[in-house]
């Protein structure tokens, strides 16, 4: 038997097709039958590779005296959070002044009309370990709304008002027309002083467990460290890049991140991996490569875009969403080995050397099993001395039940994944990492794009709902980044038209820009998300993408942008900067101006093999051929290059 969600195409509600709750995606339909049968709203917010999400499912969703409950007294709607971030920035708020944090699966009562009057995440089944049970629950707001239901309503209206309120109060900030001088340099050396404070010097990261990559954070502290001669920066960005490789938050036998770790070690992770998650790593590591010099970290980065390429790439070129944790109703047991399975596996004497390297104990170090793990290692040797051993563990594992793959097509997650293969590209040099960028933009433009406006996401051949501020900001972003590496003025132009489309969508004229404009729905409030969490927001993005076309092409336009904007964020981040990475990066790109360097390839080179040598904070141009600018130089590959408002004369090595 199936319920309406069967006809849906995101993975996380076709999840749900089969249960005996009545499920209704998000629409109109719902809310006139909620107000038509003066029903309450039970909103259920979740995505596909969502442990929690899982759990609650089969305990509650697939049992039919819950689901009675359900259908009898409530109208339930499902929504995927990854295809609509609007529905849950809207009500993340309202659920952690409830419970005092937030999560998935997010659990919401509210009224046809969308006011929330009660908010939760997970519920057991049956009350236990002081956790009310869903069943109780879902009993006393029936309860309630059949016998109370004027106090329910005037909690609902007191919690709008006190959004609205909120909102009103933020955006009635007044904002000067420039950035104070002061601010400059203030702010980023306030946000890595607060790092420094939650520094862990002896496990890397920052604060506790659980410990999030927040890759953003780290490339910041390295841009941060390279301006401003802050070695200790440096080396809490490139410690913890170290300890999370070694760790088993990093896939040692397929490669790739998982979410998080919930250790303090790195050790033990939430096993899902996004997509977001490995390619801002990728950032990360090759932009480490970089500051460091370091092939731990540059091979790092390859081996990730290894497990994209393997795992989490269609046949057009466009990128996956997430794996899950799960296989077989447990978390985590794709990834774990006992002791006696690798000897199965390598035999005796291999099996030994690897278990001993890897961490692998015959008590184990999770649950009984074992996360492989070179937390134990100094200085480990990437795969050289277990390449075939790894290979053969990889493919063994592959017969295991296969994880819950969710294949939907996410606009801004793939324009990451792009920003990641050109930079990955601009340090190796590599072109398969390029073309891998071509192709996932191109994907972009043919199935998720109509003129200027951009969709959330694609599966199956449909498309979702209309693009958000996030998509806009990390695709102008990824087309900037392919026009660094390229030359081609197409993606310039391109970036320039979206943007422009963005402005006028998104903009507010008092400062800063809202998640949904004017061709998406409207909800019960308006968020102007500006703080950088799991994934940088799309106000800090936008940021650096004026600053950057700022600089590309010198139009004032992008420059009195760039320059409103960034005053907007440094009011907005004053209280605690280090939640706004991003802005930072924006700030620090704004206030040093990257040198601009242009190089004459001659006949014996290539774009391939000059870029790798070339700085990655710096705008690159590169000619195939001389112009009448830009002529060889002794016959060999010449550079140019302009710095602090000065060119230079013409070299033929950049030392």
């Amino acid at each position: 038997m199936h319920n309406r969600l069967a006809t849906q195409s995101s993975p996380y509600l076709l999840q749900h097709c089969q249960q005996p709750v009545d499920w209704f995606s998000w629409c109109e339909e719902a809310f006139e039958e909620a107000a038509a049968k003066d029903k309450p709203i039970f909103l259920s917010i979740g995505y596909s590779t969502c442990h929690w999400c899982h759990v609650m499912a089969h305990e509650s969703f697939e049992d039919q005296e819950i689901a009675d409950i359900l259908n009898n007294y409530f109208i339930s709607v499902k929504v995927d959070r990854e295809e609509r971030p609007d529905i849950d920035s809207v009500y993340m708020p309202i659920c952690q002044s409830f419970t005092g944090s937030g999560g998935w699966p997010m659990s919401i009562f509210m009224t046809a009309q969308q006011k929330p009057f009660f908010a939760g995440t997970y519920f057991p089944p049956v009350s236990r370990q002081g956790m009310i049970g869903f069943k109780e629950l879902l009993l006393a707001i029936a309860k309630q709304w059949r016998e109370r239901k004027s106090s329910l309503l005037a909690t609902a209206d007191q919690i709008i008002d006190a959004v609205r309120k909120e909102q009103q109060s933020a955006d009635q900030n007044s904002y000067e027309d420039r950035i104070p001088d002061q601010t400059a340099w203030h702010l980023p050396a306030h946000a890595a002083h607060l790092f420094s404070q939650s520094f862990d010097a002896v496990r890397g990261g920052f604060g506790n467990a659980p410990k999030f990559p927040l890759a953003h954070n780290l490339v910041f502290l390295l841009l941060y460290a390279k301006l401003s001669n802050d070695q200790t920066a440096a080396h809490q960005a490139l410690f913890t890049l170290k300890q999370m490789r070694k760790g088993g938050i990093f896939d040692q036998i397929g490669y790739g991140f998982s979410r998080y770790s919930t250790d303090a070690h790195y050790l033990v992770p939430h096993f899902e991996k996004m997509l977001y998650d490995n390619a801002l790593l990728i950032l990360a590591y090759a932009a480490a490569y970089k500051s460091s010099g370091d092939t731990f970290f540059l091979e790092t980065a390859e081996q990730t875009a290894d497990y994209i390429f393997r795992e989490m790439t269609n046949d057009d070129g466009a990128f996956f969403s997430a794996q899950d944790a799960d296989s077989e109703g447990e978390e985590g047991r794709y990834y774990t080995w006992s002791y006696e399975e690798i000897q199965r596996v390598l035999g005796a004497e291999r099996g030994s050397t690897f278990c001993s390297h890897y961490g692998i104990t015959k008590a184990g170090n999770f649950e009984g099993k074992n996360i492989p793990n070179l937390l134990q290692t100094d200085r480990p040797s990437i795969d050289s001395a277990f390449a075939s051993e790894l290979k053969r563990l990889y493919e063994y594992r592959k017969t295991r039940t296969s994880l819950h793959l969710d294949d939907k097509i996410l606009t801004s997650w793939n324009a990451l994944m792009i920003c990641a293969m050109t930079v990955l590209y601009r340090v190796s040099g590599k072109p398969q990492y390029l073309t891998a960028a071509v192709h996932a933009q191109s994907f972009i433009e043919k199935r998720l794009t109509d003129g200027n406006l951009l969709y959330v996401s694609c599966r199956s051949n449909t498309r979702s709902v209309h693009g958000f501020l996030d998509d806009y900001a990390y695709d102008i972003l990824a087309l900037l980044s392919l026009y660094e590496v390229t030359g081609s003025c197409t993606y310039l132009e391109r970036a320039k038209a979206l943007c422009q489309e963005a402005m006028a969508q998104f903009g507010d004229k008092r400062g800063g820009y809202y998640l949904y404009g004017a061709n998406n729905d409207a909800l019960i409030s308006r968020p102007k998300e500006s703080y950088d969490g799991a994934l940088p927001s799309g106000n800090s993005t936008l940021a650096l993408c004026f600053v950057r076309l700022s600089q590309l092409t010198q139009d004032p336009l992008y420059t009195k942008a760039a320059e409103k904007q960034l005053v907007y964020l440094a009011k907005e981040s004053a209280h605690y900067p280090a939640g706004y990475s991003v802005f930072l990066t924006a700030l620090l790109f704004h206030t040093n101006p990257p040198e601009k360097i242009t190089v004459v390839l001659s006949s014996e080179d290539t774009a391939q093999k000059v870029l790798p040598l070339l700085p990655l904070y710096a705008d690159l141009t590169i000619l195939e051929h001389e112009t009448g600018s830009y002529k060889l130089l002794n016959g060999k590959t010449t550079y140019y290059v302009c710095k602090n408002h000065t060119c230079l004369p013409p070299v033929n090595t950049l030392e």
